[in-house]
């Protein structure tokens, strides 16, 4: 596999790696061991990035496989079944590394970075995250400014994927005007580590609860780079940062697909294998439900896997599909945490260890409903990105509209029920999150209808599954709950008094 890769056909290739994953994960190395220590060790992943898998990021020109959706796709799920740090550790590499400098990126940086990806098995990501500014990003303090034909960058940053890890790093920041007031638009510069003037340092590293593998904490920058390292934005820096989110919100479903893929695997093995009173645990018919839930969220992030690959390659403007990327973030990640908190289950006793994969897998997913923007954030923004359109068509039926939308019309009538009800400006911002949650699930479900020749038995399955989230999420909303928390909820609440 150490020939020139983009000269292996890749179906070749990929079967090729996933071997060579499973071979390195479960023989050479004790994966179960590796999680309860953090970092892999030095030599796994020199035998990981000899097979060169961030190559499926790298344009044709500078000796890569040409950042085929596809391609990225199958890496990050054959890593994800293996291990979920280490796709982790790709899609960050691809998506908010090697993506964005491909596509805006100036040639003769191109060229240099790629060459050590290439050649040097180097490493990417971005750095966007400050304390006090989480999903905040437009009011990041980080600011640069232009002198001698340098930018100097200054500010602080946490909670970056490969902290203290990455060879290079895109780091974000506003511009200090001259009146000292920082410009609201953000700009994007491309920082070398190995460089003195460039180099970032983690000053404090964080005891992150999962994800063992990734080093996470605090990055003091205080750097200079040189003007050919700043991304050329097609009109402004805000719409580079959303094209480059979205797109990576939209390769979520590669990650979530290899994960959910094992956990079924895993779980299906155990609930066959497993007796209980002299039955399979698999007879049991709430086991039953449990195994099919699991399946459903692989039916329905392989329909998201197909969209992905139609809409989210570096060719596309993605600034505008915060809807689609919402939703697929959101929904994917949600699936996971549902099936690893599934598996767990079903594992029982031995299942609740750091050293099992369903522990393990627990602990390592849950913050994927954080980051890149917290579910509930998404949610609440997809159901307003869907008022919004409601208004501009003068539609105020959410069933009605949803009819017409390109994204539910074929899936929306399988579920009206659910939907035929009137959206106006006085529902509650938490309603808001349960109608954008509704509205994940049909958006979603509409991908798996996509797909011609599906299995047939997944496809009812995953309806029945939908429906049944979506019946529970209607409930939640027709109760219209207003309750509000008390500040001095200790007066009179003390249960000794009452005895």
């Amino acid at each position: 596999m150490q020939a020139v890769i983009e000269h292996i056909d890749f179906s070749t290739y990929i079967a090729e790696f996933k071997k060579r994953l499973k071979y390195l994960f479960r023989e050479k190395y004790n994966y179960n061991d590796m999680g309860l220590t953090r970092d892999f060790p030095p030599e796994l992943m020199e035998e990981i990035m000899e097979e060169k898998p961030l190559a499926v990021a790298i344009p044709t020109e500078h000796g890569g496989r040409g950042v085929q959706v596809k391609e990225c796709l199958q890496i990050l799920a054959a890593a994800s079944y293996e291990s979920l740090p280490l796709s982790l550790m790709f899609g960050i590499n691809i998506a908010l590394f090697l993506e964005p400098l491909a596509k805006y990126g100036q040639p003769a940086v191109q060229q240099r970075v790629f060459q050590q990806f290439m050649e040097n098995k180097a490493m990417g990501g971005l750095m966007i995250t400050e304390k006090a500014h989480g999903s905040d990003a437009l009011n990041m303090k980080t600011a640069f400014q232009h002198k001698e034909g340098l930018f100097h960058i200054k500010g602080q940053k946490h909670w970056q994927g490969l902290s203290g890890a990455a060879d290079f790093w895109l780091v974000t920041a506003r511009e200090t005007k001259s009146n000292g007031e920082l410009s609201r638009d953000i700009d994007f510069f491309v920082s070398e580590n190995n460089r003195a003037d460039q180099h970032i340092p983690m000053t404090h590293r964080y005891n992150n609860l999962g994800l063992y593998a990734i080093p996470y904490g605090i990055n003091e920058i205080d750097i200079a780079v040189p003007s050919e390292q700043k991304l050329v934005t097609e009109s402004t820096g805000i719409k580079l940062m959303l094209d480059t989110l979205h797109r990576s919100r939209l390769q979520f479903p590669g990650m979530g697909l290899g994960f959910i893929q094992r956990l079924l695997d895993e779980s299906l093995a155990h609930c066959q294998e497993r007796q209980v009173g002299g039955v399979s645990l698999l007879s049991i018919d709430s086991v039953k439900n449990q195994i099919a839930k699991i399946q459903a969220a692989y039916t329905l992030c392989s329909g998201m896997c197909i969209f992905s690959v139609a809409t989210s390659g570096i060719e596309h403007d993605l600034a505008s599909m915060s809807i689609e990327a919402n939703v697929l973030k959101a929904v994917v990640t949600d699936l996971m945490q549902e099936s690893a908190q599934i598996s767990l289950q079903l594992a029982g006793a031995n299942g609740y260890r750091l050293d099992h994969i369903a522990g393990r897998s627990l602990v390592d997913c849950r913050p994927f409903q954080i980051f890149e923007g917290s579910n509930e954030m998404l949610y609440t923004q997809i159901a307003e990105g869907i008022v919004k359109l409601m208004r501009k068509a003068k539609e105020t039926n959410l069933y009605r509209f949803l009819q017409g939308y390109e994204r539910t019309n074929e899936s929306v009538d399988l579920f009206r029920t659910y939907f035929d009800f009137t959206v106006d400006s006085t529902v509650k911002q938490r309603n808001m999150l349960l109608i954008g949650k509704m509205l994940s699930r049909v958006i979603s479900f509409q991908f798996v209808l996509e797909m011609d020749d599906f299995n047939p038995q997944l496809v009812e399955i995953t309806r029945q599954q939908v429906e049944a989230d979506l019946a529970a999420f209607y409930g939640q909303f027709k109760t219209q709950n207003d309750v509000d928390p008390i500040l001095d909820y200790q007066v009179n609440s003390d249960w000794t008094r009452f005895l």
